[in-house]
């Protein structure tokens, strides 16, 4: 005799209610329309928080004193010095627990802020002007980094580093990856192999920065 499994009142909404839902597509923090990948970002600067925008909301935002100056747009450059050098006394002034440490400079509180990778997502350091002299004033990027919309990404392995100059977004692109594939307490096999491959692409696109400070 067969048996056929009937479902009970209820039953087929809370399995479709434990299936993960499908990723809503990002859409304009300004005019609400869909957005594909790879879309540009606005910083707002009063949240420190990033906003997505359309090709056309975000060239409004590139006239000077548009919104009063709170959202500004993410560049697209990025740069490498592969002249810069991190001794092993300076990194762990830092007190960084991971391998990769970006930077940032706040305009509105006038200062360096560093900030890592971490289960929990970007976790901020404190930092002061020595220990940003101390790590990063010896490189040329220091010198081009624009204030809230950039960022200068140190990555430190085998007791060789390499510092880029990169739009603030791709940081926390980064910081996102590693917060979905952290395992442990050092992140993991697969946080580290999502790393390399991170910073294989950033090779792969990045230009030299020569001591000049010209790309």
């Amino acid at each position: 005799m067969s048996v056929r499994q009937i479902d009970r009142p209820g039953t087929a909404l809370l399995r479709r209610l434990r299936e993960p839902a499908p990723p809503q597509p990002e859409a304009c923090a300004f005019c609400g329309q869909r957005l594909p990948g790879g879309h540009r970002h606005l910083v707002d600067v009063e949240e420190r928080s990033l906003a997505c925008a359309c090709t056309a909301c975000g060239l409004l935002f590139h006239q000077d004193g548009a919104a009063g100056g709170r959202y500004r747009p993410v560049p697209d450059r990025y740069l490498v010095d592969p002249e810069h050098r991190v001794t092993d006394a300076v990194w762990d002034s830092l007190r960084i627990p991971v391998s990769t440490v970006f930077f940032l400079r706040n305009a509105a509180q006038g200062r360096p802020i560093a900030l890592y990778p971490s289960p929990a997502g970007a976790t901020e350091s404190e930092l002061d002007e020595d220990d940003w002299q101390a790590v990063l004033g010896g490189s040329p990027l220091a010198a081009l980094l624009e204030p809230d919309v950039e960022a200068l990404l140190l990555r430190r392995s085998d007791g060789h580093n390499r510092a880029y100059l990169v739009p603030v977004d791709a940081c926390y692109e980064l910081v996102g990856r590693m917060r979905l594939h952290w395992q442990g307490f050092d992140g993991g096999a697969e946080a580290r192999a999502e790393l390399d491959a991170y910073f294989d692409r950033l090779d792969a696109r990045a230009r030299p920065c020569t001591t000049g400070g010209a790309p």
